[in-house]
């Protein structure tokens, strides 16, 4: 059994009881982890703290990831309430809904530059962040998806942000490896979350993807927390720079 008993995790991108987000925070606090949970804005702060509530010792913190201040402020609420922190989950992404929905060669210059910015600089900006608080080498993990390497239609701008993601993660890996600072993606199946039901013909896509993966079948939520949770324990301290695919093997098929 995994024990994360005397380990700060922060979770951004916690929204709803559906997220990826909730579910890794979930199996983190579980297994013993102090955890944060951030989420994006006002409006969300609701929703979000009545999900912190149910993890005992958990506190709350607001952060947009396109806002440069706001993430500084909210490393320095860590610094002060934790001292030092072990695991960070980014779980954020986003492009605009008209940039999802077209042909991908009519993307916008605005479209492309959000989905850049929110979906993978922000790894770049929270894990520099974090990675001062690591002062006894940590685990950084964030979400991406098969997109990243094939085509997927309707995923559109999304995709080539999983791409650049994927790519950062390698980068990051390399440059915080000698502070022991792990860094690594996780590539879930498609899962019905409120987030992804902005990518056009979700239905489909799960339909393919249960189909044709080896265990016939899609993923779910905790599924993906569990090897979240693995990443941040140390059964994982030799793996760094990885995409882990838990997708019920979907990414091995040609056909």
């Amino acid at each position: 059994m995994i024990n994360l008993t005397g380990k700060t995790a922060v979770v951004i991108g916690l929204a709803n009881k559906r997220s990826i987000a909730w579910a890794i925070a979930q199996k983190l606090q579980e297994a013993g982890a102090t955890v944060a949970g951030c989420y994006q804005n006002e409006r969300m702060k609701l929703e979000a703290e009545d999900l912190i509530k149910d993890l005992p010792g958990a506190s709350g913190f607001q952060c947009d990831v396109s806002n440069d201040s706001e993430i500084e402020s909210l490393f320095a609420a860590l610094k002060e309430r934790y001292g030092k922190l072990d695991i960070l989950v980014h779980a954020v992404a986003y492009a605009p809904a008209e940039d999802l929905r077209g042909e991908f060669v009519n993307t916008s210059r605005e479209g492309f530059r959000v989905a850049l910015d929110v979906s993978v600089y922000s790894l770049l900006a929270v894990t520099r962040g974090a990675a001062s608080l690591m002062t006894e080498g940590g685990s950084v993990m964030t979400l991406t998806y098969y997109a990243a390497e094939k085509v997927v239609p309707n995923y559109n701008v999304m995709a080539v942000a999983k791409s650049a993601l994927e790519s950062t993660v390698r980068y990051l890996a390399w440059n915080l490896g000698p502070r022991g600072i792990r860094v690594n993606a996780i590539s879930a199946g498609p899962i019905k979350t409120l987030a992804a039901r902005g990518v056009g013909n979700l239905g489909d896509m799960l339909k393919v993807h249960a189909d044709r993966a080896p265990l016939h079948r899609n993923v779910d939520q905790l599924e993906v927390a569990g090897a979240a949770l693995f990443l941040a324990s140390d059964l994982s301290s030799a793996i760094t720079g990885e995409t882990l695919y838990v997708d019920c093997g979907y990414n091995i098929m040609g056909f």
